[in-house]
């Protein structure tokens, strides 16, 4: 093994989107960036799929909001995004659809004065036009390779791989997913519970159009299904399902499982059947909550800084927020402080801890009201919808907080 020595302003670990994301803006910020991705967890993506048909949708697909499109836009990814592979969410509908519910709430892009709420993207779609920008960007080196430690002090924080190289930065940047090991190596504790839920993902045709409309059935002990819309006529399944149900939906063939979902979407979008190849994924769900977003000489950010419950679909957008913020801070910090300076820090986790923590309070809350079957239960949370959904006012800000507005 030969001593190399790397040195850069900051290190990105974990080459995932967001990981992507942070290590171009702040390379396009004028630092140096080394990008640290396979070898280390969550680089990919396990449920992106490799297929021989060139149109073949992926089975993991992100809602991306305001905030996410003015990120990518303005790292100039956006419009590398193959936009065919694009579908913009106008509307969404929610219904609680257990036994004998009847609460319904919808929210419509147009009665907020905008044209979109969302759009959804592709894994593949995303990550390759994160490539496609990393190549042409000044000052990023990208590493692979496998870490084994990593150590910080007053001066710089210090990564030593497998193969003896280190890497030297002010800044090391944790974008390294849920099982972060940026985390691990700096003991930072966590609150971690599992949903006892497998996220169920698969597309599908539909014989009705969609129109642009993301529908949503909270269904009790069954979980949650949400159908998103897909260029076409075409949709996106998210089932979060009990850690049964889902095992025999893995099991079960894509005709048994269009059965029960006919169910629920039968009248809004007619027939499903199965897209080629046919492909059918699952995922665990799992709320983490990091005691810290920060340490020395240490951010963290996507998935390693919080894991949220996928009912609202903002998991991917909180780490574009994160690298936001992340960037701002660093781009705003005084000239005689570095990139991991503790005030810089410091700001960072300041300006995305209240965002962080309402999002998993929201999600970790409303999974479990509408998880609850207890009739009493049923009937406040009806009513609640019902009323909502004659609130414009009330609906229009639960919009923009969404977006990010």
């Amino acid at each position: 093994m030969s001593h190399q020595v790397i040195r850069s302003d900051i290190c990105v670990v974990g080459d995932g989107a967001v990981g992507k994301a942070a290590a171009l803006g702040l390379a396009q910020a004028g630092l140096s960036v080394a990008l640290l991705g396979a070898g280390q967890a969550a680089s990919a993506n396990p449920l992106s799929v490799s297929s021989s048909l060139p149109d073949a949708l992926d089975v993991r697909v992100f809602a991306l909001n305001h905030v996410a499109y003015h990120l990518l836009h303005g790292l100039k990814v956006w419009d590398a995004l193959d936009v065919s592979r694009i579908a913009a969410v106008t509307s969404m509908m929610v219904k609680d659809a257990g036994v004998d519910a009847k609460g319904a709430i919808d929210f419509d892009a147009y009665g907020s004065y905008i044209s979109e709420l969302a759009w959804i993207v592709e894994d593949s779609n995303l990550n390759h036009a994160l490539d496609a920008a990393l190549r042409f960007a000044p000052n990023i080196h990208r590493i692979n390779g496998s870490a084994e430690k990593l150590s910080s002090d007053t001066e710089h924080a210090s990564i030593w791989m497998a193969d003896g190289r280190e890497l030297h930065a002010s800044l090391v940047v944790g974008a390294d997913g849920a099982q972060s090991w940026v985390r691990g190596q700096v003991d930072i504790g966590l609150d971690y519970r599992s949903y006892g839920q497998q996220g169920v993902v698969t597309n599908f045709a539909c014989e009705k159009p969609h129109h642009g409309v993301a529908h949503q059935w909270f269904v009790g002990d069954q979980g949650i299904i949400a159908l998103l819309p897909l260029p076409g006529n075409q949709v996106s399944l998210v089932w979060s399902a009990p850690d049964a149900l889902a095992a025999d939906l893995m099991r079960e063939s894509l005709s048994s499982l269009i059965a029960r979902l006919q169910v629920y979407c039968a009248v809004t979008h007619g027939q499903l059947s199965p897209l080629q190849p046919e492909v059918i994924k699952s995922f665990p769900l799992r709320f983490i909550r990091p005691h810290s977003l920060v340490a020395q000489r240490v951010a963290l950010v996507g998935d390693a800084a919080h894991v949220v419950h996928p009912l609202a679909g903002h998991g991917m957008n909180l780490g574009f927020a994160d690298v936001q913020s992340l960037l701002n801070v660093v781009s705003q910090r005084e000239s005689f402080r570095d990139c991991g300076d503790a005030r810089v820090l410091s700001r960072y986790r300041r300006a995305r801890s209240e965002e962080v923590a309402l999002m998993q309070l929201a999600t970790d809350g409303l999974e479990r009201l509408f998880g609850s079957e207890i009739s009493a239960v049923r009937l406040v949370r009806d009513a609640g919808l019902n009323l909502l959904n004659r609130m414009p006012l009330l609906k229009r800000k639960l919009i923009s907080h969404a977006m990010g507005k």
